[in-house]
């Protein structure tokens, strides 16, 4: 919205506070909060100042000073404050007035820009499924005696024996055994419903909630598409919104991939869909999935770069924890038509031709959303413009379910890298895709793989707790 309808919202609703936000290279939010007293039309031109060097990843102290500029567009009232507060997101900029290289919302801006200025389209739209636990009690620790995690869940199945105030009521979820079941099973529809009440109330368009498959208060919300950059600032709002809510109710959400060991992880399945004005460019009727060659080629992009791509779509350890074979993971890189065991699935069920969209189903949440939609949009047009048939480089279509494959029928069928390690690697070989049109600039992936790989070291040389079990009495 102008900025003038920004301050008359502030006004009408009698806003205390502005918080400005931006977002590291991790994907967290970072925020600087102004009383209303103090912004107003120049705000908006001149920035507000912080310090670049107090975030990992961005500047050294000698040339720390750097600028967050506010994008009108990304306001929303914040529903958790006491005092009035408005959001805002912004880009970050030196104080120069340049746009700076390593901010991950500048970087999908420059994606959408490439999008247009290539002719392919006007517009990617993507749509995230961003599934998340919700726990009622955490507890870790990691120093140089002790290295612990333990979790805790109402509903999970280790507690049906558990002396409770009240007594023990059951109704706890198997392992494996929680894709949306009924109440008392799932004891979650309450809070799940109350943060999509507030999704909607801060701009998002809810689709559906239920619960996911694994045990003790898997969840998921779908939110409607939007444009790249529109649809990261969506998944952070998302996060925000679940993460304090369930803080409301006396519960803690994790996006983390693999908490839980021997269940499901949480994904993020990532729809995508490019559109020329208001005509979809995906849709074929009649050709395999009802997908163009143009879509098809989009997916010989993901699929062909998909081992670089992991390491912006899957950026953690404990990403790597969830990709691995028996739990429903899409580690197979192929593409199939409704068939959830590759990791580029056809959606077939009651798709219209604007609602006809491929989706990459390896990415996880401890993504950030701008680095990896841009990602996976430069992967694709990549795909289109050398024609990356994935039918020729032997990509599928594969309508088989892979879990079911003997070793002997899965020769020939790349996976997924086995470690963040791996993923940097790739991507350390593979970024020219990447680099089109200054999106992604060769510094910038230099020092997101340093990085990354000093968080993959720190993880590395700590003690785990199951190297006592094995080892102890040796």
């Amino acid at each position: 919205m102008p900025v003038e309808n920004v301050l008359k919202l502030a006004q009408e609703n009698n806003i205390e506070w502005f918080d400005f936000r931006f977002v590291d290279l991790s994907g967290r939010a970072h925020h600087i909060s102004l009383p209303s007293s103090e912004v107003d039309e120049d705000t908006f031109v001149n920035g507000v100042a912080f310090d670049g060097s107090s975030i990992p990843g961005f500047r050294g102290i000698e040339e720390s000073d750097m600028v967050m500029m506010p994008d009108p567009e990304s306001v929303f009232i914040d529903p958790f404050t006491a005092h009035p507060t408005i959001n805002v997101m912004c880009n970050i900029y030196t104080p120069d007035g340049e746009r700076y290289e390593r901010d991950p919302r500048g970087i999908a801006e420059k994606a959408e820009e490439f999008l247009q200025s290539s002719g392919v389209g006007t517009a990617a739209f993507f749509a995230p499924e961003s599934e998340f636990f919700i726990f009622d009690d955490v507890r870790y620790q990691s120093d140089t005696h002790v290295s612990s995690y333990s979790v805790d869940s109402n509903e999970a199945f280790w507690n049906t024996n558990r002396k409770e105030e009240g007594g023990n009521l059951g109704f706890k979820i198997r392992k494996k055994g929680g894709y949306v079941p009924v109440a008392p099973v799932d004891s979650q529809q309450d809070i799940r419903s109350e943060m999509c009440r507030l999704l909607e109330e801060a701009g998002l368009k809810i689709e559906r909630h239920h619960h996911e498959v694994a045990t003790a208060g898997q969840a998921e919300i779908n939110f409607r598409f939007d444009t790249l950059k529109f649809t990261a600032d969506n998944l952070l709002k998302y996060k925000y919104i679940v993460h304090n809510t369930a803080v409301q109710y006396g519960k803690t959400a994790t996006f983390m991939p693999k908490p839980l060991f021997g269940d499901n992880g949480s994904g993020m399945h990532v729809h995508q869909s490019i559109f020329n004005g208001d005509t979809p460019l995906f849709y074929e009727k009649g050709a395999y999935a009802n997908l163009s060659e143009m879509a098809l080629h989009y997916i010989g992009g993901i699929l062909y770069h998909a081992p670089a791509l992991i390491a912006l779509t899957n950026p953690s350890t404990n990403s790597f924890k969830r990709l691995v074979p028996g739990y429903e993971a899409p580690v197979n890189l192929v593409f199939s038509k409704g068939n959830r065991s590759a990791a580029v699935r056809i959606p077939v069920a009651a798709v219209t031709p604007k609602g006809c969209r491929i989706e990459f189903r390896t990415p996880d949440s401890t993504a950030n959303p701008y680095l990896a939609f841009s990602a996976m949009l430069m992967a694709g047009l990549d795909g289109i413009k050398n024609k990356r048939d994935p039918r020729e480089l032997g990509y599928g279509p594969f309508d088989k379910n892979i879990y079911e494959l003997s070793d002997e029928d899965k020769q020939g069928i790349r996976s997924v890298p086995a470690s963040l390690d791996e993923a940097l690697d790739e991507l350390e070989k593979n970024h020219e895709f990447l680099l089109q049109g200054d999106v992604f600039t060769a510094d910038f992936i230099a020092n997101y793989i340093a990085f990354k790989r000093a968080e993959a070291k720190d993880v590395a040389i700590r003690v785990h707790p199951h190297e006592f079990s094995l080892y102890y009495d040796c």
